[in-house]
């Protein structure tokens, strides 16, 4: 039996309503169409209040199944909670930051943009390195021949306009 989109599993679950006072953002692969089997829903959330965000993510899926929840040791670090729903595995993260100010969000946006202006060339040529074996960030880095570290070289681009995503696609490994 094949599983729901990520769509119909998050409105099936009701997590976007019962988490909405952190401001749920859902991120990743399944929004860019960049997903594979097993890919995961990544869920970013603002939880100013890391104690309420644990609670209120204990009170709405603490029961679903392969259910856990830890938070990194150290000021400003994530609560982050795995769970599965309809099929699909569930990644949340709640930090203290705003969502736009957040890594996770900031890569989603990027990935976002430059699929905007590379198109099925793009996406075509990020899933071969994702079937490959490469994560999402490392792909994109390696098509894009950006140096050093994936997720902070994608990073580098945010500031970039979107004419200047386009003239590096250009040159790109597409």
């Amino acid at each position: 039996m094949a599983r729901s989109s990520y769509i119909d599993a998050l409105d099936r679950s009701g997590l976007l309503i019962a988490l909405a006072r952190f401001d749920p953002h859902v991120a990743g692969t399944p929004p860019l169409g960049l997903d594979l089997p097993g890919s995961d829903i990544d869920v970013i959330c603002h939880a100013a209040d890391t104690d309420a965000f644990t609670r209120a993510v204990w009170e709405f899926a603490g029961d679903f199944e392969a259910f856990a929840v830890h938070q990194w040791t150290g000021d400003g670090r994530p609560v982050v909670a795995a769970f599965r729903v309809h099929g699909w595995p569930v990644e949340l993260f709640g930090d203290p930051r705003p969502v736009a100010q957040q890594p996770g969000w900031r890569h989603f946006e990027i990935e976002r943009r430059l699929l905007a202006q590379g198109g099925d060339d793009l996406r075509a040529a990020v899933m071969k390195r994702r079937h490959n074996g490469l994560k999402t960030e490392p792909a994109f880095a390696d098509v894009l021949r950006l140096a050093g570290d994936p997720y902070a070289a994608l990073l580098g681009l945010e500031t970039m306009s979107d004419a200047e995503l386009a003239q590096m696609l250009r040159s790109s490994r597409l």
